[in-house]
C-alpha cells in the first residue's frame, strides 16, 4: 500500500513508519517539526529512518537511505496547496495522521496553535482525502475527550460532550469532522482514542521523561493533586500492533466510520509509577506536592474490547517491562537529549 503519515518525527508516528515500511509497504512522512518540544529528538529519530533533515527546506522531499520505499517532506498540514500537491502526486492508498499540536497543559497557553494545527490542519487533510479518494484514513484522537467521566472503564459509546481543556475539544472535533466527510463523501476513517502513551524515543513533556530527568539530577518532581490521579499507561509497540491491525480494516456501512479505545486497559495509581520508575531508574525521587492542573483528568482507563474484537489483540505490556525498556534507553547513549538541561 501507498500510506501517508503525518507526523512521521513523532513519537507514534516514527515508530509507525519504520513498522510500515518493515513490513513492505510504501510511506510518505511529514511533519513541521516545530519547536514545542527538542526538534533534536525528532531529527533523530527520522535519521534512525534514514532520513537527514536538519537543513531541509519546507517542500522538498528527501528520500531515505536505509529505506527505499520512505520519503519525507517537511510540511505544516495547515499548509492546504502543499498537501493538495502531494496527494495529487502520491495518490495514497491509506493515510495514518498523527500531526498535532499536543498536551493539554500547553493549550490553556497558546490556544491558537491547537486550533489551526489539530482543527484547520484535519479539514485540510479530510478535504484532500475526498478530493483524491483514500481506501482509509485513521487520525489519532484521545483519550482525554472522555473528559471528567467518572464512568470507569472508557467506552467507546460513553457520552463525550463535556471537555476539561481545548486540546481534548479539538480532539473531538476531528471525530465529529470526519463522521460528517464520512456520511457526506464516503471518506472511510476510523478515530484511535490513545491512552497515555510511554516507551523509548517518548515525548520529553510526559511523566517519563520529565520524572527520569529530574530524578536523575537530584530534582524535584511535580506530583499534582497529592499523586491521586491515576492513568492507562499504554506502551508504544502495544500502540503501534494496534493501529497496523486496523489500517486494513476500513470501516464499511452507511456511514463508513469508527472509534477505537487504544489503551492497556490497567490503569495505573500515578505514585505506583513513580515507583516503578524509581525501580528502573535505581534511585528515590523527590517528591513535591502541588494541586490538581487546569485540564487535568482524575483518571483515564479504556475498554478495549471493541478493539480485541475487530483486531483479535489487546495492549498488555505489564508498566514494569515497559518502564525497564523506557529506562534503558533513557539511559543510554541512543537517547539524543539524556543530556540536555
Amino acid at each position: 500500500m501507498r500510506i501517508l503519515i503525518t507526523g512521521a518525527a513523532g513519537f507514534i508516528g516514527f515508530f509507525l513508519a519504520k513498522r510500515l515500511l518493515e513490513q513492505g509497504h510504501a510511506v510518505t512522512g511529514i511533519d513541521c517539526i516545530n519547536d514545542y518540544y527538542s526538534p533534536k529528538l525528532k531529527f533523530a529519530r527520522l535519521a534512525q529512518l534514514g532520513v537527514e533533515a536538519e537543513e531541509a527546506p519546507f517542500g522538498a522531499e528527501i528520500s531515505s537511505t536505509l529505506f527505499p520505499a520512505f520519503s519525507f517532506v517537511r510540511m505544516n498540514l495547515e499548509d492546504k496547496d502543499g498537501l493538495a500537491r502531494l496527494f495529487e502526486e502520491k495518490r495514497f492508498d491509506c493515510v495514518v495522521n498523527l500531526a498535532a499540536q499536543a498536551g493539554v497543559r500547553y493549550s490553556l497557553e497558546n490556544p491558537y496553535a491547537y486550533v489551526e494545527s489539530n482543527v484547520m490542519g484535519f479539514v485540510n487533510l479530510l478535504e484532500c482525502c475526498r478530493r483524491w479518494p483514500v481506501q482509509h484514513l485513521l487520525y489519532a484522537s484521545s483519550s482525554s475527550v472522555y473528559g471528567g467521566n467518572e464512568k470507569t472503564p472508557f467506552h467507546e459509546d460513553d457520552a463525550v460532550e463535556t471537555p476539561v481543556s481545548l486540546y481534548a475539544a479539538t480532539k473531538r472535533s476531528n471525530e465529529l469532522m470526519a463522521h460528517v466527510y464520512a456520511h457526506l463523501y464516503r471518506v472511510p476513517a476510523t478515530g484511535l482514542r490513545f491512552f497515555t502513551v510511554y516507551g523509548p524515543w517518548g515525548r520529553p513533556d510526559m511523566a517519563p521523561v520529565l520524572f527520569s530527568k529530574a530524578i536523575l539530577a537530584g530534582r524535584p518532581i511535580k506530583v499534582f493533586n497529592g499523586g491521586n490521579l491515576s492513568r492507562d499507561f499504554t506502551y508504544i509497540d502495544d500502540i503501534i500492533e494496534s493501529v497496523v491491525r486496523l489500517v486494513d480494516k476500513a470501516p464499511e456501512g452507511k456511514v463508513p466510520t469508527a472509534l477505537y479505545n487504544v489503551g492497556c486497559g490497567q490503569p495505573m495509581q500515578l505514585m505506583d509509577f513513580i515507583h516503578t520508575l524509581e525501580n528502573a531508574l535505581g534511585r528515590k525521587a523527590e517528591l513535591d506536592m502541588l494541586p490538581m492542573q487546569k485540564g487535568d483528568v482524575y483518571q483515564t482507563w479504556a475498554d478495549t474490547t471493541r478493539l480485541q474484537e475487530k483486531t483479535g489483540f489487546r495492549p498488555s505490556t505489564p508498566l514494569a517491562e515497559g518502564i525497564g525498556r523506557f529506562a534503558e534507553w533513557y539511559c543510554s547513549d541512543a537517547n539524543p537529549i539524556r543530556d540536555e538541561a
